[in-house]
């Protein structure tokens, strides 16, 4: 099988490039940086617990990095494999390419509503991803850390269909805890298999799963543990959980199937294998090699195929995925071991296969859980909040601030509508919106137009330096991703700048122009700043800002929706993808031009019903 990068799928003519954006280019010697975001499952649309962990996060980091003049490659889309998949097209009366499409536009539409930059979000049902997935499956293969073995695997009596580990539920034989799943115990973190389990129950229907013996192949893990505990022992900048987390994982690993008894997934790439109609790779080793099919998909539809190494064979470049942390063993040991055998770089040696040395992760940046009322956010609960209806109604940046101000970055975090009420009205409307059209609103009655400054005193120099020293400051803790201090530094800039206003008074110096005007010029380049350090999190928003403040075209560039053909026989299907190099947000203070015309500017945040913290909205209210 040829490699896909070289243009080549199965000896079919490369497809034409069409119109795709390049990643951002604009600073000659920039960092690749490579933005992978878990794929959000297809069978069902995504809840505001979900986009806590994988979306708001990874967009407020591409967005600070390509301001930065960071050359960024953001790329995800629907996972839509599985039984789970094929479960929900049951329950719907649809086929599981049916439900996947169906999920795929909601899902879609839902990421492009917030606001989320992705340079492609596509699909796994892709031609392109299939053939990547058994590359990858073949090298790992030939390099001899894909075993056949055979075990005992999870029947649903009912229907005869696999479990996925995931989907049996049982005592740990560790541990004891009641609630271990089938691939791990998330009490004492050991890895499990479903036939470990005591009293094990099938997650569907709570039936007693059947136990046949199956030939699959597997990851031979073991067989990764001294070069990927040597790797992870370099890794001392990650978040602490991430760090706890991966190395007691790393000290038990034993083999892990790829393959599964589903009719429903990518096909085996061997002979013997790949005419068995239930024999199919396992979602979850289909579902990490997507981060690179998905940025070797971006590069095809470019005029260059291979644009995608400069984010994954350059040693240079920077990796970033981002997750919430129930997946944090598929990102710090899973998939770093299936690049590891790619590479030829495991404990049993072997050759890089066709995609080259590739990269590991720089960093796996896993969040907690966003909770509600104590409980996870969880749809068969009805503890849920849907991302669709939370943007009709309050729009994005109010998610977006209340998740990097509020959000589960380090530890769980409880959601109510009482705190999202008194961050919006207090922290939004109060002190950014209420910052914004003051200083406009004086500017444009008093000059109409950006004032002139004149004879600046200290306290205007005071104002202006620590504007100025917000992008250092915010930068640097974006940079690590610290979202929520990033976030605290750039609103103790416009506290700043509020106490600057009441303290001067400008609206009392009709009889000393100059001063006003000197006072309100100083206001409006903190405006300016303030809203560059708030971009990455609002930038819906900050568009509005630069656009009040006499600015035209794009500052914060937004997804697009795309068809796309296929790349093999498939059907056309959406994409998400984006002009960012376009647009004029750069990580930068920069003089705000005296003159420029203001308009009475609209108040950027709207203030909410204080109603709305003690009963919630209709569609989801709180329960007495």
């Amino acid at each position: 099988m040829d490699p896909v990068p070289g243009g080549c799928d199965g000896g079919r003519p490369a497809p034409p490039a069409i119109a795709f954006p390049p990643a951002n280019t604009l600073v000659t010697m920039s960092s690749a940086v490579l933005t992978a975001v878990a794929w959000p499952y297809a069978n069902g649309p995504r809840h505001i617990g979900h986009v806590s962990g994988f979306g708001v996060p990874s967009d407020v980091f591409s967005r600070y990095r390509r301001m930065s003049g960071d050359r960024v490659l953001m790329v995800s889309g629907t996972d839509e494999h599985g039984t789970p998949i094929q479960v929900q097209a049951d329950a719907e009366g649809l086929t599981p390419r049916q439900l996947a499409d169906k999920y795929n536009g909601v899902i879609t539409q839902d990421l492009q509503g917030l606001g989320l930059s992705y340079d492609l979000f596509t699909r796994t049902t892709t031609s392109n991803h299939y053939e990547v997935v058994q590359q990858m499956f073949l090298a790992l293969y030939k390099n001899g850390y894909v075993v056949p073995k055979t075990q005992m695997g999870a029947i649903s009596p009912s229907t005869g269909r696999t479990l996925p580990d995931r989907y049996v539920e049982g005592t740990c034989p560790i541990c004891g805890y009641d609630g271990a799943r089938g691939d791990q115990c998330d009490n004492c973190g050991n890895q499990l298999d479903p036939a470990d389990l005591k009293n094990p129950r099938s997650k569907i229907n709570g039936e007693v799963p059947k136990f046949v013996e199956t030939e699959h192949f597997f990851l031979d893990l073991p067989a990764f543990s001294e070069s990927l505990g040597s790797w992870l022992s370099t890794r001392t900048d990650w978040r602490p959980n991430v760090l706890r987390f991966s190395a007691n994982l790393a000290e038990n690993l034993k083999p892990r199937a790829i393959t599964r008894d589903l009719d429903w997934g990518v096909p085996v790439p061997l002979d013997g294998w790949n005419e068995q109609s239930m024999k199919k790779i396992y979602v979850w080793f289909d579902a990490v090699i997507g981060y690179l099919s998905a940025s070797v998909e971006w590069a095809r539809r470019t005029p260059d195929p291979d644009a995608w190494k400069a984010w994954w064979t350059d040693p240079a470049a920077q990796a970033y995925y981002f997750m919430g942390k129930d997946n944090i063993t598929f990102h710090s040991v899973m998939w770093p071991s299936i690049l590891l055998g790619q590479n030829g770089a495991g404990d049993r040696g072997g050759e890089p296969g066709p995609f080259g040395t590739l990269n590991l992760p720089s960093e796996v940046v896993s969040s907690e859980y966003l909770t509600m009322s104590g409980s996870k956010f969880s749809t068969s609960r009805g503890t849920v909040i849907y991302v669709g209806d939370f943007l009709r109604e309050f729009g994005p940046d109010a998610l977006r601030y209340f998740i990097s101000a509020a959000g589960p970055e380090n530890q769980d975090t409880d959601f109510t509508w009482d705190e999202f009420v008194r961050r919006t009205n207090f922290e939004l409307a109060n002190e950014w919106g209420n910052l914004v059209n003051r200083s406009i609103s004086l500017a444009h009655k008093n000059v109409g137009a950006i004032p002139t400054p004149t004879a600046p005193t200290d306290d205007d120099a005071a104002m202006l330096a620590t504007s100025r020293a917000g992008f250092d400051t915010v930068g640097e803790l974006l940079g690590r991703n610290r979202f929520k201090q990033a976030l605290g530094e750039a609103m103790r800039v416009i506290g700043s700048a509020n106490k600057y206003l009441s303290d001067q008074e400008p609206w009392k110096r009709k009889d000393d122009p100059e001063r006003r005007d000197t006072i309100l010029h100083t206001a409006l380049q903190v405006v300016q700043d303030a809203n560059t350090l708030l971009t990455p999190f609002l930038p819906h928003a900050a568009q509005k800002v630069h656009e009040a403040l006499g600015n035209t075209g794009v500052w914060a560039a937004q997804p697009q929706l795309q068809e796309v053909d296929d790349l093999g026989d498939g059907p056309s299907y959406p994409v998400l993808t984006g002009d960012y190099a376009g647009e004029a947000a750069r990580w930068e203070s920069t003089p705000i031009e005296v003159g420029r015309p203001l308009a009475k500017p609209s108040p950027i945040f709207g203030k909410l019903d204080p109603k709305l913290g003690e009963t919630g909205p209709e569609w989801a209210p709180i329960s007495s």
